[in-house]
């Protein structure tokens, strides 16, 4: 593995990041103490595209879902704190 001070790297940047892009990994070194090690990205997978309707079928949704418990909530936002009250007991 190719070692180089810093400031050869610094010098040939762009020449270390083809060799390492290409999958050579080498070192950097200061006064002639290794420092990092810089090796190649691997490849991510690509993420999986989400198949739209997968759960069709699955899960039962009630049909009155957006209407549920709708008058308690109105009598909570608009009721006195007494009505909460009575309606917390239930």
């Amino acid at each position: 593995m190719e070692t180089v001070n810093i400031h050869e790297a610094k010098t040939h940047l762009s020449r270390l990041i083809e060799k390492a892009a290409k999958g050579e990994a080498f070192i950097i070194a200061k006064a002639g103490k290794p420092m990092v090690k810089v090796v190649p990205l691997e490849e991510k997978e690509a993420p999986k595209k989400r198949r739209i309707g997968f759960m069709d079928g699955e899960i039962m949704v009630p049909e009155d879902f957006d209407t549920m418990m709708a008058d308690e909530i109105e009598e909570m936002f608009h009721g006195n704190l007494n009505d909460f009250k009575s309606i917390k007991d239930r």
